[in-house]
This record gives C-alpha cells, sequence and structure tokens, in this order.
C-alpha cells in the first residue's frame, strides 16, 4: 500500500511523505549517510547537530557538537568567545591599521574590533576632506588639493596612533593615500608630473617620521561584490566613480601588499566572510586578530 517513491524510504505510510523522509533511516540515501545523523531527527535539524569531524567547514570552525542547531551553537559560542576577548589584554600589537580599497568593509571592520576589544578607532576624515565632492565631479581640477588634505590628516592620525598609551585602530593608511590613490591618478593623467612629484616628495618626508602600524589588516574583495556595496551604501560621490577607476585601485593594492613589509598582516577576503551577521565567520575574525593582538601573558 506504500507508493513506489515511499516505500524506496521504507517509512511507515501513516507518516507524510515530508515528514517521512526526515525519519528516515541514516542508511538511507548517500547524502543524509554521509551526514552519520540520527535516524529521528529531521534532515536539516540533524545536518545541524552532527559532529565536528563531519564537514570540513564545521569541523575546522571546531563547534561544539553537543549544540543542537546551528543557530543555537553559534550564539551560545559566539558568546562564550566573546566573554573572553572583553577580558582579552591588548599586547605587542597596539596600533593597528586597515587597508583596503573602496567598499572593501574597513569601517565595518573597525566598528566591529572596538566592540569585542578594548581598543579606540580612527576613521579617515572623508567627511572632513572641503575637495571630496569637488574631486569625484571634477578629479583634475582638484585631486591635488584633495590628495594632499588626505595625506596631511593621515599623518595627524598616525601621530595619534603611535603617540597614544591606549591600543587604537586606523581606518586607512597614509601608505595607501600616496601608493594607491595618489599613483593612480598620476598613472591616469589627473595628477600632474608635476603635482605627483610634490605630492611624493611631501609624502616621504612624511613617512620618515612615523612609526609603522604593529598590524596591517588587508582587505581583499571583488570588483563585483564593491560595486553592490557602494550601491547599498549610497554616497552619491561613489555612484560616479567609473568600474575601471576600482579595478585599477583593485590591482594597485594587490601590488602595494605584495610588497609590504613594515609590519605583521592579516588578509581578510570580505567577499567570502561576514562578520556583520554570521557569527561563525565573526569568531573566525576575531581569532586571526587575536593571534597578533593578545597579551601572550594574559592569555596563558
Amino acid at each position: 500500500e506504500i507508493g513506489a517513491r515511499r516505500a524506496a524510504r521504507q517509512c511507515p505510510p501513516e507518516i507524510g511523505a515530508r515528514r517521512a523522509a526526515r525519519q528516515c533511516p541514516p542508511e538511507i540515501g548517500a547524502r543524509r549517510a554521509a551526514r552519520q545523523c540520527p535516524p529521528e531527527i529531521g534532515a536539516r535539524r540533524a545536518a545541524r547537530q552532527c559532529p565536528p569531524e563531519i564537514g570540513a567547514r564545521r569541523a575546522a570552525r571546531q563547534c561544539p557538537p553537543e549544540i543542537g542547531a546551528r543557530e543555537t551553537s553559534n550564539v551560545l559560542y559566539f558568546e562564550r568567545v566573546h566573554r573572553e576577548r572583553s577580558v582579552t589584554t591588548i599586547g605587542p600589537a597596539r596600533c593597528i591599521a586597515v587597508s583596503g580599497n573602496i567598499g572593501t568593509g574597513k569601517s565595518t571592520l573597525v566598528s566591529f574590533l572596538t566592540r569585542h576589544f578594548p581598543i579606540k578607532p580612527l576613521f579617515e576624515p572623508n567627511d572632513e576632506n572641503p575637495y571630496i565632492k569637488d574631486f569625484y565631479a571634477d578629479m583634475p581640477r582638484w585631486a591635488f588639493h584633495s590628495q594632499v588634505f588626505f595625506l596631511i590628516r593621515k599623518f595627524h592620525l598616525h601621530q595619534e596612533m603611535s603617540q597614544s598609551p591606549k591600543p587604537m585602530i586606523l581606518d586607512r593608511t597614509i601608505y595607501e593615500d600616496a601608493e594607491i590613490f595618489a599613483t593612480n591618478l598620476a598613472r591616469m593623467g589627473t595628477l600632474s608630473k608635476r603635482e605627483f612629484n610634490t605630492y611624493m616628495d611631501l609624502y616621504r618626508t612624511l613617512v620618515e617620521l612615523l612609526r609603522p602600524p604593529d598590524l596591517m589588516v588587508y582587505l581583499r574583495c571583488s570588483l563585483s561584490s564593491i560595486r553592490k556595496r557602494i550601491v547599498v551604501r549610497g554616497r552619491p560621490e561613489e555612484s560616479q566613480v567609473p568600474e575601471g577607476y576600482i579595478r585599477r585601485l583593485n590591482r594597485l593594492y594587490d601590488n602595494w601588499f605584495a610588497k609590504y613589509d613594515r609590519s605583521p598582516t592579516v588578509v581578510l577576503r570580505t567577499d567570502r566572510i561576514d562578520y556583520v551577521s554570521d557569527l561563525v565567520d565573526q569568531v573566525d575574525v576575531l581569532e586571526a586578530i587575536e593571534r597578533h593582538i593578545a597579551d601572550k601573558g594574559d592569555r596563558a
């Protein structure tokens, strides 16, 4: 009396097809068998209760096997990790810098880390730049003015970070202003050769007076993801930026970072992780950063 489809599942006829599929023995179906989950647990919940050795991604994250649903386990595990980090003492890496192209998530990461570590943020002074809107509207006319403004403000932020008795984290560095953005503008012809040479002389003079950050966090992101984020955050001046401009910045960033040797580094692929809403990704990011900034004596 059992239809062919249900018979193949070896389920009692009084159980509906959907529930029956969830209550089938683990030896039925290669996919469920591979999960090694108890037959009395529904497929979806069972997958969430698999031991840590099942599934490379979950295993790598080392989630406790005794915790049931993924959401619940992540919340509890994250709360425990967060409690531990709330008392973490920032060790040798007192000055942290976050680098990356437009729309890679720098400000979001800085805000996230300051909620979980005792560290003060320093954000890029975009809103303070009196030339920024003019620059996006007429780049050749205002490029030099805008870049010099950012250079001087970044110099002050680096000074504040290195002189502070408390740990600090900086959203974008002075190195990027010169070696990424100004260099790109010069290659485009937006900055004249004379302007670029003057700018770089000023940059090299200022950098010699600065202490490098103790840790550089580089955010790498695909061009398509950057474009989507620019649309979402809706800044009018950014929406006018050509795609080719952002593509060139991405290449310059990768080349610059490949040669960067002023401090230890951490790379985060922000188009593959979500430290805004995914709790497991949040834990992964915190652990990656903590390996460099935690006081070893405090974490014995």
